[in-house]
């Protein structure tokens, strides 16, 4: 297996690992607002949010940028409480309008979060690599084909719920919504950062 293949396949993996749920449920609440119909908006979306997570992978990875731990594990659920929260308060034609540029935002900045949070799990797979360009490309492409696997099952599932069974579009968006809320304030409730 080359090396490509093998860090791609950790990325792929890492973001599909259910012991890894916190970004998942953190790409799910970037896309509650959204139907299949935004799907072009939805991959813009997962898109930032890989920019921001590769940035600070790649500096916390080559130790230039170094941030306590605790304190990303306490600022993961944060963002995922905070995209969740403005899904819920936001108004439908505010998130028509302006509600996509928001996310896209939220996306970028807290992926930057992300990021550093897959850094310790990366580091500890490269040990004493010189050159990590081929392994980080790899495994943020393999984070992104997982992102999109996720998103487009949460997109068909939401067809399913508001076309199918009828269920209005603003309340599949916050009970979705709420229930990541209530999970993302467990999980910071449960980090070590107090």
């Amino acid at each position: 297996m080359s090396t490509f293949s093998l860090y791609f396949n950790l990325g792929l993996t890492h973001i599909l690992d259910i012991n890894g749920y916190d970004h998942i449920l953190f790409v799910v609440a970037l896309c509650a607002v959204y139907v299949l119909g935004d799907w072009k908006k939805v991959l813009i979306i997962v898109t930032a949010f890989t920019i921001g997570h590769s940035i600070t992978l790649a500096l916390s990875t080559l130790d230039i940028l170094t941030i306590n731990p605790a304190l990303i594990e306490f600022l993961i659920p944060v963002t995922i409480f905070i995209t969740a929260l403005s899904n819920i308060f936001r108004k439908q034609r505010l998130l028509d309008k302006q509600g996509v540029q928001l996310n896209y935002a939220f996306a970028l900045f807290f992926g930057l979060i992300h990021g550093m949070g897959f850094s310790n799990y990366l580091r500890s797979l490269l040990g004493r690599d010189e050159s990590i360009v081929m392994q980080l490309l790899a495994f943020n492409i393999g984070l992104e084909i997982g992102q999109i696997i996720i998103v487009a099952i949460f997109l068909v599932l939401s067809f399913i719920v508001v076309n199918i069974v009828q269920v209005a579009r603003r309340d599949w968006r916050i009970v979705i919504s709420s229930a990541i809320a209530g999970i993302a304030l467990s999980l910071m409730l449960d980090t070590q950062f107090w």
